[in-house]
């Protein structure tokens, strides 16, 4: 079984790429993917699977595979959304819509699973048990589109869920891996202090936004400094601060935006009661009001450690194959929403190196130059089919 999926999947290399290429000149922002989801439901018209389509709340399609035996069910997850940059590379398939461009891989994400989910239903007799394919929609933009297909119930039975993401810190043949928690949480907020404005003359008639603003941003340095364990990790970033005015009025508001990181649930509790008692504090020093929104987008990205092993130890067979070397990975600062699949289903996220071949210098995800090798595409299909193979213990 595994020696004839992997040769399925190498007699179909370049399908794999023509795929990501027609994705990549075709790119569609969070949400309005309409045009992709209809490419992958064209994909699987006329074969022996169920398609569920507009999962969730958006264009999702999860696609059924029943195995010629019952046993246990397990989901393997692609995005397919496209990031709102203009594209700057010289490509010959770069984007076709303007200030649209696949700068993260999502191209790459769809193309290996839709051809891998192919040759899963042409092999599905042998399977004993239930394989979902979840093509996602909108992981980029908050509130994502995996909270809402974990909610639509379509995944309730599913045992164990994987997924893979292109990253170029490694060269095509190298997997990285982490166990426990192993990407950021994130939140956003936004704070609008109103105070009372006046000319800069007579300070003593108005209540400067400004001064409460900036101790604001000053006082959050605080939290990581001084309210967090040294061996913990967060960040708290002011990204806006929209104060502008003339330089001898005094402003009666400001709106602040900022980003919260963090890498564990206990740590993201603790700095959202710090930024709200910090706020209090404002309003009760300052005698302004503060409204603010404040917004916990993605929750930490939490690897199983058991289902972690069970990969690793499924991908070693790899090596010497279409794998160069297999290694555990630093936790990254960067969110990422299949992190709300791993909050109801044990499963594992793991890298795939993608470095574009003789680049001194490779570009990272959301770069308008951003770029992979598209040998990695096939290592992702066989990884993944590996980790399947096993998974129904038919990797002989």
């Amino acid at each position: 079984m595994r020696t004839k999926l992997m040769n399925m999947l190498q007699e179909r290399k370049d399908e794999i790429t023509q795929i990501r290429r027609h994705l990549h000149e075709h790119p569609e922002l969070s949400f309005h993917e309409a045009e992709t989801a209809k490419f992958i439901q064209d994909f699987y018209k006329g074969k022996d699977v169920e398609v569920a389509t507009e999962v969730g709340n958006g264009h999702a399609v999860v696609v059924t595979i029943k195995g010629g035996k019952p046993g246990k069910t397990i989901a393997l997850r692609a995005d397919f959304d496209a990031l709102p940059i203009e594209e700057q590379t010289d490509l010959p398939f770069k984007s076709k819509n303007p200030g649209v461009m696949h700068a993260c891989g999502h191209d790459g994400h769809t193309a290996y699973l839709l051809v891998l989910a192919d040759c899963l239903i042409q092999l599905k007799e042998n399977i004993p048990g239930t394989i979902k394919i979840v093509h996602q929609h909108a992981e980029e933009t908050p509130p994502g589109g995996a909270k809402s297909v974990v909610e639509s119930g379509i995944l309730d039975d599913v045992d164990q869920i994987f997924g893979i993401h292109v990253f170029p810190f490694g060269e095509s043949g190298q997997v990285y891996y982490h166990s426990g928690y192993a990407m950021a949480g994130r939140t956003y907020f936004k704070l609008k202090i109103q105070g009372v404005g006046g000319h800069g003359s007579s300070p003593h008639m108005a209540n400067d936004a400004i001064v409460a603003g900036a101790y604001f941003v000053t006082a959050i340095q605080t939290v990581v400094s001084r309210r967090l364990n040294p061996f913990d990790t967060g960040v708290i970033t002011i990204g806006s601060f929209d104060g502008k005015g003339s330089f001898n009025v005094i402003k009666d508001a400001v709106e602040l935006e900022g980003d919260v990181r963090y890498m564990n649930t206990e740590n993201r509790d603790k700095i959202d009661a710090e930024i709200h008692r910090i706020v209090s504090g404002i309003e009760a020093m300052f005698g302004v009001s503060v409204e603010l929104t404040y917004t916990n987008d993605y929750p930490p990205l939490y690897n199983d450690p058991a289902v972690t092993e069970q990969v690793v130890a499924s991908l070693q067979k790899g090596l010497g194959e279409y794998l160069t070397d297999i290694s555990m990975y630093d936790m990254l600062s960067g969110s990422e929403d299949f992190a709300y699949y791993l909050q109801k289903i044990p499963g594992v996220f793991f890298y795939i190196g993608a470095k574009p071949k003789n680049t001194p210098h490779a570009y990272f995800n959301h770069h308008p130059k951003f770029d992979i090798d598209e040998d990695a595409l096939l290592v992702a299909a066989k990884s993944v089919a590996d980790v399947v193979l096993d998974y129904f213990k038919l990797n002989g």
